[in-house]
């Protein structure tokens, strides 16, 4: 399915596209609000700029994806592969991620507000100057994750693997830390 027919389509009323082949698609700007995406190609897809808010993308493949401030509002992306997905300002406030893979992604200067990462793989993920106030973040994988001045306020860590993170100018008031790895192998807590 191309662009067009799937705009076409979604301009008619149909809002399941679960298992839709989109591989490389442009969809920049486009607004695919409440749309079912799950199992999904979307690996190399163009979705800058767009609304995808509440729209299901679990278990699709967003591999290599430019997302750049998109609008992913409260979407259901758990289990997704966002490997070296483009996310840049995105917004992910209150979406869930819980047991995705965002392993390379570039989370820099995104909004997380809320955000589920439960068990989610952000191996040397970039989250410079993200803001994750109040995010959940359990069991997650954050080794070589670079979190240069993100705002990480209220966040629950625990039992978190952040062995490598670079932590220089990261808000950790009030942040749950309990087993989790810190950048220097010790355990915290």
């Amino acid at each position: 399915m191309d662009a067009r027919e799937l705009l076409k389509r979604y301009a008619a009323g149909e809002r399941d596209f679960s298992g839709a082949l989109l591989t490389g698609t442009d969809l920049s700007g486009v607004s695919l609000g409440g749309a079912d995406f799950s199992r999904s190609q979307l690996n190399g897809a163009n979705l800058a700029n767009a609304i995808l808010s509440t729209v299901n993308l679990s278990e699709a493949n967003l591999a290599g994806a430019d997302l750049s401030q998109a609008n992913l509002f409260g979407a259901f992306l758990s289990g997704a592969n966002l490997s070296q997905t483009m996310l840049r300002a995105a917004n992910l406030t209150e979406a869930d991620l819980s047991g995705a893979s965002l392993v390379r992604a570039d989370l820099s200067d995104a909004l997380l507000h809320l955000t589920c990462f439960a068990e989610a793989d952000l191996t040397g993920a970039n989250l410079t100057g993200a803001r994750l106030c109040g995010a959940k973040m359990w069991k997650a994988n954050l080794c070589e994750a670079n979190l240069h001045g993100a705002d990480l306020c209220d966040v629950n860590l625990c039992e978190a693997n952040l062995c490598g993170a670079n932590l220089d100018a990261v808000d950790m008031s009030e942040t749950s830390l309990t087993g989790t790895t810190m950048p220097k192998g010790e355990v915290y807590g």
